[in-house]
């Protein structure tokens, strides 16, 4: 039987789910901030900004009003961006029905507390609803195209990560649960700084051993994360950890991949982001990353050599001959 559901966030993430959810038969109003946004999604039947050669089923409505957006929803999904997330879910939990469950599709830590998406949503409603996390390999634009995606859903209870799966589930997306939300949360997040490095290496054409090497050892990085977290290390052999670091440090899609690429091109960071109308979360992510790891007592040198670089200490360059001749060790998750 057909939800409604409700999706904050009209980014190219929030709107291709919104494609996805009302294809496989639900009705699903869709909420953003920006008035522009929700005029063309009406008017135009497209997300010109953020997903523009996307038509928008009839089942898609958009709107500004949180109100008219929750209303009644059985299901809401949180794709705003993270530093964006706590202010949204504050807004919308009066709004919330008994029973409705929210799945946070945002991939990125809380600058000052280091909370996940899930956390914050949990504080924010009080831990009255349940909270699952949606993670793994997934341009918007692919989903948006239909073309096949697998993902993960995590929630601490299992009968919710069902509920999800059942929902979400169409002939191009499947999706698969876990009740490690830390590990897919983590996963997901530092991800996204990893891809900043990789788009470092394209862009200086360094070539594909030191893109494997990168992507080999940023896994180390994030799963040493993850596991002090309280997350399990064969999630991030999987969909949201193995799988979504590989796609984002090589697809053309990634916008965090972007920013490394045009740092290595000699462009400032502020300049960079300037230019874009997508968040790139791995640029937040890596400070959160940095003092997590501290945290733990964890070293992350890659996350390190990336902060070096965003603040304009040292050029991409440099980062990477530091990277190649930190000393040498046995192979583990150590360092």
């Amino acid at each position: 039987m057909a939800v409604e559901m409700a999706v904050l966030g009209a980014g190219s993430w929030g709107t291709a789910l919104a494609v996805h959810l009302a294809r496989v038969g639900h009705s699903v109003r869709c909420w953003s901030v920006e008035e522009p946004v929700v005029r063309d999604m009406r008017d135009r039947r497209a997300n010109v900004v953020y997903l523009p050669d996307v038509r928008l089923p009839s089942g898609v409505f958009a709107t500004r009003s949180l109100e008219e957006a929750l209303t009644g929803a059985g299901m809401v999904v949180a794709a705003v961006p993270s530093h964006a997330m706590r202010a949204v879910v504050r807004d919308a939990t009066p709004w919330l029905a008994d029973g409705v469950a929210i799945v946070s599709v945002a991939k990125g830590l809380e600058l000052g507390t280091l909370l996940r998406m899930s956390e914050v949503i949990l504080q924010e409603t009080g831990g009255r609803v349940p909270v699952a996390a949606l993670s793994g390999p997934s341009f918007a634009v692919e989903v948006a195209r239909e073309l096949p995606t697998a993902v993960s859903v995590a929630c601490r209870d299992l009968d919710v990560a069902a509920r999800v799966m059942a929902e979400f589930r169409g002939k191009c997306f499947r999706l698969y649960g876990t009740t490690d939300v830390a590990g897919v949360e983590i996963g997901g997040a530092m991800k996204n700084t990893i891809a900043i490095a990789a788009g470092v290496i394209d862009g200086l054409g360094l070539g594909h051993n030191t893109l494997a090497a990168l992507i080999t050892r940023g896994l180390a990085e994030i799963t040493r994360v993850a596991v002090a977290e309280g997350g399990r290390r064969d999630t991030l052999a999987g969909l949201t950890g193995l799988g979504d670091l590989v796609l984002t440090c090589t697809g053309p899609h990634s916008r965090n991949r972007h920013v490394g690429v045009e740092l290595a091109h000699g462009r400032s960071l502020p300049d960079i982001l300037a230019a874009m109308t997508h968040v790139a979360e791995g640029v937040r992510t890596t400070e959160a990353a940095l003092e997590l790891g501290r945290r733990h007592g964890i070293e992350l040198p890659i996350a390190a050599q990336m902060a070096e670089v965003f603040a304009g200490r040292t050029s991409p360059r440099a980062a990477v001959e530091e990277l190649m001749l930190r000393p040498q060790r046995v192979e583990s998750d150590a360092g």
